[in-house]
């Protein structure tokens, strides 16, 4: 067996010298009286057999083993209660090293002159042909006698291969092995995971995030689809853990924590970035795209000035009014600014009547809102907020809800049916008992936290929220590398986040690139999923901006990707 080439795909001749020396050995234990030797050179001779055999069957069942692992394609199961678990390395399940031996002995698989080596045995054909003819027999006996030709034991060598395609003798090459584990330090680096549809990637990432939640990090789960398996898998863990869980899912909106996209921010910006974000950019649409993220970065700024949180609720209602917000800041400005100054709009309005109602008209504004913004002309009343809004006003109103037009629709989505009050949250609702989350008190808590889109019913809602999620995440990596974990508190501890993205592909965008690119320095730990690159492409819509985003992944682990 150990020879510079090696070949195992070959009857096992290694029995015939086992067997030749088995039988000497208990001839010579018997010490016929036609054997000119001693009793103890006899025994010591039928010793030397025995062992000689044992040898020789040994490396004849390495043969029978290594022949029946091509055909056969062991079941791996593993309990949740035996998933292992390290500080120092993450256990990816079994397998092996790849070698140049393994090549070899792969190219000899597929001759054709090793045929029946590789392919299933006539008696295991001839069984599976038996259990199709009688799937819907009467008889209990051969119904039994089907369950037993499918029940794994190890007398069983024509047990049906697991109903997960691939072929055995990818792993057959390798009888021996091992349990194979990556070192937590790459971690920081990010993982991306390649596999097609149902081949096993939100299998592998239950065994990834079990072993996050004992560890004791943060862990964030997005999972578009939303897979029961893996919401339960993670209930149990962290409820097992001791550690907080929450649960934020568009299609059980009377079980889901509630969460603002953009109610946390470290820069005003922000708000009308992530609510923009999902607006498409090429082409002609990158125009509109910036006047609106110019209009709501406005309505933000204004809303934050008079202690308003901005949710997509009332972005929407002050987009489609923006009027009334206006006049809101402006008297709230003037108060300050100019007191006395409604009894001077006052008299410029009845002065001014006939001219403001013809800016009234033609703008589509009430007429005591242009006496406020002439007021402030004429008096030449400078404030960032004030000034862009009036800048706003001052456009024709049908003519600028066109240049907005793309914002109402993806408005309209975000803030219809129930998922209205999960991701618009009424803080000061004490009767609502689902809690509201936000990232920093996510990761001060060291909380477990599922995200459940629901994509199927409505992939542009799903894909708008999951984007908003990872600008916030984003923001956050930022807050905390400038501050560090628990800015503030008496001793906080750094914690480590393992963000888990299921369906990448789906929720990829450009506030992704910069948290993969530069979060890993904050304890960031990102592992997507996705069937193939090829969807990544097509998502970000530029093979260059695609190749940059995969340039940020140093760990690939490949499932079976056609």
């Amino acid at each position: 067996m150990s020879y510079p080439i090696e070949n195992r795909l070959r009857p096992p001749v290694e029995l015939i010298s086992a067997g030749t020396l088995f039988i000497g050995s208990a001839v010579m234990a018997a010490a016929p009286p036609w054997i000119p030797v001693g009793a103890e050179l006899s025994w010591g001779m039928s010793l030397a057999m025995l062992a000689g055999s044992a040898w020789r069957a040994s490396q004849a069942w390495e043969v029978i083993r290594y022949q029946g692992n091509l055909r056969l394609l062991k079941r791996y199961a593993l309990k949740p209660n035996d998933i292992p678990w390290s500080n120092e390395v993450l256990f990816l399940g079994m397998g092996f090293r790849w070698t140049a031996l393994h090549t070899r002995r792969l190219i000899d698989a597929v001759q054709p002159r090793n045929r029946r080596y590789v392919e299933p045995s006539w008696l295991y054909r001839t069984l599976r042909r038996l259990e199709r003819k009688y799937e819907h027999h009467p008889n209990h006996n051969i119904q039994w006698l089907r369950a037993l030709m499918r029940r794994e034991a190890w007398w069983n060598r024509w047990v049906p291969l697991p109903d997960i395609g691939g072929n055995p003798a990818l792993h057959g090459v390798e009888p021996n092995e091992e349990a194979v584990v990556m070192p937590l330090s790459g971690r920081v680096g990010h993982t991306l995971v390649l596999g097609t549809t149902r081949v096993g990637k939100t299998r592998l990432a239950e065994l990834l995030i079990t072993q996050d939640i004992r560890r004791g990090d943060v862990v964030i789960a997005f999972d578009p689809k939303g897979d029961a398996d893996l919401l339960i898998r993670m209930y149990i863990e962290a409820r097992r853990a001791g550690r907080t869980f929450y649960v934020f899912h568009l299609g059980f909106p009377h079980i889901s924590a509630r969460y603002n996209p953009i109610g946390a921010f470290s820069r005003i910006t922000e708000v009308a970035t992530r609510t923009a974000e999902p607006l498409p950019s090429e082409g002609n649409s990158a125009a509109f795209k910036e006047f609106v993220w110019r209009f709501v970065n406005v309505l933000a700024k204004a809303m934050t000035t008079l202690g308003e949180r901005p949710d997509f609720q009332s972005i929407y209602a002050y987009a489609v009014d923006t009027e009334s917000l206006a006049v809101r800041y402006f008297t709230w400005w003037l108060d300050r600014v100019r007191p006395g100054w409604q009894t001077e709009v006052t008299e410029l309005e009845s002065a001014q009547a006939k001219l403001l109602n013809e800016a009234s008209k033609k703008s589509g504004r009430s007429l005591r809102t242009m006496a406020i913004m002439g007021f402030i002309r004429d008096n030449e009343l400078r404030d960032p907020v004030a000034d862009a809004l009036r800048s706003v006003l001052s456009n024709d109103r049908t003519y600028f809800e066109k240049l907005v037009s793309s914002l109402y629709p993806l408005l309209e989505k975000l803030t219809t049916g129930k998922i209205a009050d999960l991701i618009s949250p009424d803080y000061a609702n004490l009767d609502d008992p689902r809690p509201i989350i936000d990232w920093m008190g996510v990761i001060n808590q060291g909380a477990v936290v599922y995200i459940g889109l629901d994509s199927l019913s409505d992939h542009e809602v799903a894909g708008a929220i999951g984007t908003a999620m990872f600008a916030d995440l984003t923001s956050v990596a930022g807050q905390i590398y400038k501050f560090g974990v628990g800015a503030g508190q008496l001793s906080p501890g750094k914690r480590k986040l393992a963000l888990h993205v299921d369906e990448f592909n789906e929720l990829v965008g450009d506030s992704f690139v910069p948290m993969v690119n530069k979060a890993g320095g904050a304890g960031y730990q990102v592992t997507a999923y996705t069937q193939t690159w090829h969807d990544v492409e097509a998502k970000v819509g530029d093979a260059a901006k695609a190749m940059q985003i995969g340039g940020n992944f140093n760990t690939r682990i490949m499932l079976r990707v056609e």
